[in-house]
């Protein structure tokens, strides 16, 4: 089974991820190679963070990898919060302050559309290729579900009635951004 690093810190993003490879792959974290340090995440697109991180970790410590930023972006607040989804409400990251961010934000709006992004940079060997993912819905303005991460309990995906906090992950994980992005990962690595 091949081994490959997810460059990340977010525990629940390296949950899904394992949840959705892990019968092909074997996804070391950041712990298992022994790396404690904030990998740096300058960029102003999804693209340019996930190709940061990814090639910290190949530069630094010799691994095929791949890393990913995701984010949500809102249509009526210009696709804020975007590639600043994590750090939204400021330093030091907190999903509950930027869910109330988000919430006081969409106060008295109508337009509600919405949609989640990930892109994914693996370096492999001396091979760099982007993967990329994107579900569309929309915000709501009470909080529904205890699952997920993030701004799930207030994104609702198109075709659903439901929000990422209400689903279960087999289900999110069927049908995410991360998934989509995730997707093409696999399929690339299977078919080298």
């Amino acid at each position: 089974m091949r081994k490959i690093v997810f460059a990340t810190n977010n525990k629940h993003k390296l949950e899904e991820v394992r949840a959705i490879m892990g019968a092909h792959f074997d996804i070391l974290s950041l712990s298992d190679i022994n790396c404690t340090e904030d990998i740096p995440e300058n960029g102003d697109t999804f693209e340019s963070n996930a190709m940061e991180k990814a090639r910290y970790i190949k530069d630094k410590y010799g691994y095929d990898c791949f890393a990913d930023d995701s984010g949500l972006e809102v249509t009526v607040l210009n696709n804020a919060p975007g590639v600043y989804s994590a750090r939204y409400a400021g330093e030091p990251s907190n999903s509950q302050r930027n869910i109330e961010k988000l919430m006081l934000e969409m106060e008295g709006k109508t337009e509600r559309s919405a949609r989640f992004r990930t892109c994914i940079a693996l370096l492999l060997d001396d091979d760099e290729i982007l993967f990329d993912g994107c579900i569309e819905g929309y915000i709501i303005d009470k909080l529904r579900g205890d699952n997920g991460f993030g701004y799930d309990p207030l994104f609702v995906p198109q075709g659903y009635d439901i929000t990422f906090a209400q689903m279960s992950s087999q289900e999110k994980n069927r049908i995410s951004h991360r998934a989509i992005a995730t997707k093409k990962l696999i399929d690339y690595l299977l078919s080298i």
